[in-house]
């Protein structure tokens, strides 16, 4: 009998912060959640990933303090407590990306897990940190992780999170699969012109490199005032040969629903072996700083 997970993502457009206060916009933003989220929950999914920092805009568009206020301890803060009652009420493991405040002045971009019993399994911190480009001034704002990347155990499947500008980097994307990742979820914020060329070719080979899942998701639209650009969605899972199984649109708040065959992986691995063939003990320059 197959291993079947079915697993949802969320793409959903942000107000616009030049019109509404810091908390408000918050706010607004986690009760357009909640009904997607219970969406998922209604089509059958026992896994939920949410976009990267779900409960605001992409903010790293300017550099300014005042965003500072937006973040939360994890878990002890209102939105991973308000995950938790939203796993429980759904019997649904939740991935909730959010602004981590791990101490006055130290932030994180960071990804809660929450089992479907509300229990906090624990958090990925984004390791790679861009400040490379017009609009996303990253390093203003998050601190490089260092929990590593952990794989996260559930009932319905072991699960990796690799942060948007991570999915540049395949290193990290190995360390998931040697950490025993079934799944990697990869919530992101990412404008057409600047990397769209790229949108489905490094997770698709990232997830046969690797032999897993991925999923991949990006928010939609434009965010004012600052309007650096479209924010494209076409969210997607692929499954470990490299094929896009499903796909959500461009240009509007979607929830994508996917069944996950995870007995895929093993059917892979006996054909490709991949990880039986690797050199480790060569690859001398990879890990030098």
């Amino acid at each position: 009998m197959s291993r079947i997970t079915r697993a949802a993502i969320i793409q959903a457009a942000s107000p616009s912060a030049a019109e509404l206060s810091l908390p408000d916009l918050k706010q607004a933003m986690i009760e357009k959640h909640l009904p997607m989220i219970a969406e998922a929950a209604d089509k059958g999914a026992r896994i939920c990933c949410l976009q990267e920092i779900f409960y605001g805009p992409y903010f790293c568009a300017e550099q300014d303090t005042r965003w500072y206020q937006t973040a939360e301890p994890v878990p002890d803060g209102p939105t991973v407590k308000l995950m938790q009652e939203q796993a429980c009420k759904h019997k649904m493991v939740l991935i909730a990306p959010i602004y981590e405040e791990a101490m006055t002045g130290v932030y994180y971009n960071t990804a809660a897990i929450i089992d479907e019993h509300g229990e906090y399994l624990g958090k990925y911190r984004k390791h790679h940190i861009p400040h490379c480009h017009q609009g996303f001034w990253e390093k203003f704002y998050f601190t490089p992780g260092n929990l590593g990347y952990p794989v996260f155990e559930t009932s319905f499947g072991r699960i990796g999170i690799y942060i948007c500008y991570d999915r540049h980097f395949p290193e990290g994307a190995r360390e998931l699969g040697l950490n025993g990742a079934e799944i990697v979820f990869n919530p992101s914020a990412t404008v057409a012109g600047l990397s769209e060329y790229l949108w489905k070719l490094e997770q698709p080979s990232h997830a046969v490199a690797n032999q897993y899942f991925v999923a991949a998701i990006n928010r939609v639209g434009t965010e004012s005032p600052w309007n650096m650009g479209e924010f494209y969605g076409q969210s997607y899972f692929c499954n470990p040969r490299g094929q896009i199984i499903a796909e959500a649109s461009r240009d509007k708040d979607e929830v994508l629903v996917a069944d996950l065959d995870l007995d895929q992986i093993q059917e892979v691995r006996d054909v490709w072996q991949f990880y039986r063939d690797r050199r480790p003990e060569s690859y001398t320059q990879i890990a030098k700083a």
